[in-house]
């Protein structure tokens, strides 16, 4: 679980667009509630979305406050901080990683330590948790991630290389 405080890098500010403040943002996160109007993001202070709307790769902002291209400019490159969201149904890297991996495993129902999760893994198919073991294990057997304990319901023959 993440300590209360913590805040997670969600993004980039890039150049002004246009004379009124706007900003172009590279979001690091599918999660949209991020640039949805009342959101705050950290950028060495912090900056609420009164609105935003994407363009290609991006989203252009308007932050409560910044209302010229003169305010705007000081925030350009600054890196954007969110507090967590807190979404029970969701599996979020900041707490797998350094998480212990329990496998509960096909034939013996006894539960074996898989190790821990020291990184994870973009793949086009589903994301994968590499272990400290080097093995690699995608999310899709996770049944559970409660308190720094990952379980998995890995299929017989993952490990057996």
């Amino acid at each position: 679980m993440t300590e209360p405080g913590t805040r997670l890098e969600v993004g980039r500010i890039g150049r002004p667009h246009g004379v009124r403040g706007d900003l172009y943002i590279d979001l690091v996160t599918d999660r949209r509630e991020r640039v949805q109007p009342g959101a705050r993001l950290w950028a060495g202070r912090w900056l609420t979305v009164l609105s935003a709307r994407p363009v290609q790769q991006r989203w252009v902002v308007t932050f409560e406050g910044v209302t010229d291209r003169a305010q705007a400019e000081p925030l350009v490159g600054r890196t954007l901080e969110a507090e967590p969201l807190d979404d029970p149904d969701e599996l979020w890297v900041h707490e797998l990683i350094g998480a212990r991996v329990v496998d509960i495993g096909p034939g013996t129902g006894e539960p074996v330590d898989r190790g821990r999760c020291t990184a994870v893994v973009a793949n086009p198919a589903h994301d994968l948790l590499e272990l400290d073991s080097g093995a690699l294990v995608p999310v899709t057997f996770v049944v559970s991630s409660i308190e720094g304990v990952v379980t998995i319901a890995a299929p017989e023959g993952l490990f057996d290389l």
